[in-house]
């Protein structure tokens, strides 16, 4: 089975850093991937949060469009709930048309009141399918419905959107919610679902481990109520862990997948298969930007898709 590797970027905010850092490490990362032969880059949504920077997706959408060459870049995504629909329609139809068979519409049901989600999302599609009579040539971008269990599955089943499943979420539910999405006529097509991962790859496993103790550090603690900027490892090797914080480390160990690039990418082929999708959308917390490049340019050279820069990358949406 051949898989297609994408990026989910949050814009980690690193402990002694600023907003304008975790940004600066996006742009750049969206450079690399873009030469690694990555598919496609989705930058999140996220607010009064120290711990992330990125808090306007179609801004940072519209940035890394005009910064790379190859990528398919989009929202992973956009908190629907906050907006009225045809606005997010509106700032993706001009992306789009700019940038023809380059962006997604990614939208989640975070952000507010949940009620009214599934008549947003069939609103928004409404609104990219008029006629766009000030750009000619233009095509809808695809809309991809992020989630992380069967209600958003079946939504996305029922309007006829692509599905992209949170496993570092909910690991235990993705098999059944993919299942439900694919009960719909979309779902029929491989390419319009993908899986949501969390990994980290290092040269060794020791490396590895290390980077993934932070991670888990950063999220127990943030689970108890301490949302803070990502520790560096000095900090994670010196942390005397609380009880509380073992567990929620173990509880979030098992979404996260470990290691060098050959174990990590038996893990992906293996969560893959089980899924049933061709495409895992990678995501990597790391304190330095250099620990979380290297990690996504280990998993790219493992899989083989390192291609000649500079090359158009066009086809599946």
């Amino acid at each position: 089975m051949s898989i297609r590797l994408s990026v989910l970027d949050q814009s980690p905010i690193p402990a002694g850093g600023t907003p304008a850092d975790a940004l600066t490490a996006t742009l750049d990362l969206a450079r690399t991937v873009d030469r690694l032969g990555y598919h496609r880059y989705w930058v999140a949504e996220h607010h009064g949060s120290p711990s992330f920077a990125g808090t306007a997706p179609e801004v940072l959408v519209a940035t890394l469009l005009a910064h790379t060459q190859r990528l398919r870049v989009g929202s992973g995504g956009v908190l629907l709930p906050r907006y009225e629909p045809a606005k997010p329609a509106e700032v993706f139809r001009v992306l789009a048309a700019l940038h023809p068979d380059r962006v997604d519409l990614g939208i989640g049901r975070a952000g507010g009141p949940a009620d009214r989600f599934p008549q947003q999302v069939a609103e928004l599609l409404g609104h990219l399918g008029d006629p766009a009579q000030d750009y000619p040539g233009y095509v809808p971008p695809p809309v991809w419905l992020l989630g992380a269990g069967t209600r958003s599955a079946a939504l996305a089943a029922e309007l006829g959107t692509h599905f992209a499943f949170a496993h570092f979420f909910n690991p235990g539910l993705g098999v059944g919610a993919l299942d439900t999405f694919r009960v719909g006529p979309a779902g029929a097509d491989r390419t319009r679902a993908a899986l949501a991962v969390r990994t980290i790859v290092a040269d060794t496993e020791a490396d590895a481990s290390e980077l993934g103790s932070a991670y888990l550090l950063w999220r127990s603690r943030k689970d108890l109520g301490f949302d803070e900027p990502f520790p560096d490892r000095a900090r994670t090797r010196t942390h005397r862990w609380t009880g509380a914080e073992r567990e929620r480390a173990g509880h979030n160990a098992r979404a996260l997948l470990t290691g060098t690039p050959e174990r990590v990418r038996a893990g992906l082929d293996e969560l893959a298969d089980r899924h049933g999708v061709d495409e895992l959308v990678v995501n990597t917390f790391t304190h330095d930007p250099a620990d979380r490049e290297r990690s996504y340019r280990l998993l790219a050279e493992v899989y083989g898709t390192v291609e000649a820069a500079g090359t158009p990358l066009r086809g599946a949406a």
